[in-house]
């Protein structure tokens, strides 16, 4: 089974919102959803934690290339816009350190026109097992 595959699958909350891996490269994961009506908050836009569960997606998309269980272990998100029904969110997440035990990433989080929506770091724990895939995609 690939990585997509399995993160997909087994993350049963973020499918359970409609999140889902699109790409995974080495260093690289994209994730998307589209914002629904059980999305919306009581100011009628985009729950937070929808967006930071999309960009936690791509995190662990990317913390998990490698083939080693990384779990996030502090993440820092600043939401700058709203996300409204029916847009169309973007996860991109990028390492931007691959160290042996706490590796380091950006998140952004767009809409379909490009915006930025939400901007992340996230820094993650590798633990001393084996996480076994086939391919990343």
């Amino acid at each position: 089974m690939t990585l997509l595959d399995t993160l997909n699958k087994n993350d049963r909350f973020a499918a359970s919102i409609g999140a889902q891996l699109t790409e995974i490269r080495e260093g690289y994961a994209k994730a998307e959803l589209t914002v629904a009506e059980q999305h919306l908050n009581g100011a009628g836009v985009c729950q937070g934690g929808v967006i930071y569960t999309l960009a936690d997606l791509a995190f662990a998309g990317v913390g998990n290339c490698h083939g080693i269980l990384t779990l996030g272990i502090s993440n820092t998100i600043t939401f700058l816009k709203s996300a409204q029904l029916s847009d169309h969110l973007t996860a991109e997440c990028t390492e931007l350190l691959d160290h042996h035990k706490l590796p380091y990433c950006d998140i952004k989080v767009t809409n379909q026109q490009g915006e930025l929506i939400a901007a992340m770091t996230g820094l993650a724990y590798r633990m001393k097992k084996d996480f076994p895939f086939e391919q990343l995609m």
